[in-house]
């Protein structure tokens, strides 16, 4: 699971968040192109706003970012090319997305 050229999917219920075809891995991450299905328009601010709290380094930003970033595993889900994860961590800024996963 997860080598370079596989397509993963990102899900709201059933409907199609984006695509990441990974043409990069580097432990424990995977990189890939992301293309925008038509339910990425109604996370689209979650995911910026978890990149830019990511990248903060002050005080008081993990717990912010903790709550963005659960309110983006209550409404997506991440799917290898074998089937659905357990857990994950994912980031999209543009065309890129990049992230980590836990299949148990």
């Amino acid at each position: 699971m997860g080598s370079e050229g596989g397509t993963w999917y990102v899900s709201s219920g059933e409907e199609r968040v984006g695509e990441i075809v990974v043409d990069d891995s580097g432990f424990p991450w995977l990189s890939g192109s992301f293309t925008a299905g038509p339910a990425f328009a109604a996370v689209r601010d979650l995911f910026a706003r978890e990149l830019a709290l990511a990248e903060r380094d002050d005080d008081g930003h993990r717990q912010a970012w903790e709550t963005v970033y659960d309110e983006i595993r209550r409404r997506v889900s991440l799917s290898s090319p074998e089937g659905p994860v357990a857990d994950f961590l994912l980031h999209i800024e543009g065309d890129r997305a990049w992230f980590g996963w836990i299949d148990n």
